[in-house]
C-alpha cells in the first residue's frame, strides 16, 4: 500500500487520463509529468508542491493534504492552461475518485493562479486541490 500522497495522485491521474474534454484541452492527450517533459510541447501538466500533514481524529489514521497541479499554456496563450485546470478542478470537485488503500473523505479544488514564468515567459496556471484521507 502507498502513502496518502501518491495514494491520491494516482487517483487524480486515473480521474483526469479518463476524461475526453480534458485530453482535448490537452492538445490531444492528458499529460501529467512529474518533471518538465524535455522537448514536449504544451499543454501538459506538472504535479507541484504538495503537502500532507497528520490530522488524525481519535486514533484514525487520517491526513489532510493540499496538492498543487501546475498547467503550461501554449506560448502567447494563458487561457489554454487557464481552461485545462478549470475542467480539472470541475472533474476533483463533480467526480471524486476511489483512491487505494485509503478513503477520500474530502476533495475540493482551491483556488487556481496564474503567472508567467520569469525565464520562459510561458503562462502556467496552477490549480490547488485539499482533500482529507483517512486510512482504514
Amino acid at each position: 500500500m502507498s502513502g496518502p500522497l501518491l495514494a491520491l495522485r494516482a487517483a487524480l491521474l486515473g480521474l483526469f487520463a479518463a476524461d475526453a474534454e480534458l485530453a482535448r484541452l490537452m492538445g490531444g492527450r492528458v499529460r501529467i509529468h512529474d518533471e518538465p517533459p524535455a522537448g514536449a510541447p504544451p499543454v501538459y501538466a506538472l504535479f507541484g508542491e504538495a503537502e500532507v500533514r497528520d490530522d488524525s481524529v481519535d486514533g484514525a489514521p487520517r491526513h489532510r493534504h493540499s496538492h498543487a497541479l501546475v498547467v503550461v499554456a501554449r506560448p502567447g496563450s494563458a487561457r489554454t492552461a487557464l481552461d485545462a485546470a478549470d475542467r480539472m478542478a470541475a472533474l476533483a470537485a463533480e467526480r471524486p475518485p476511489t483512491l487505494a488503500g485509503h478513503t477520500l473523505v474530502l476533495l475540493r479544488p482551491a483556488g487556481i493562479a496564474v503567472r508567467r514564468d520569469e525565464r520562459s515567459g510561458d503562462a502556467r496556471a496552477t490549480l490547488t486541490l485539499e482533500a482529507v484521507t483517512e486510512t482504514p
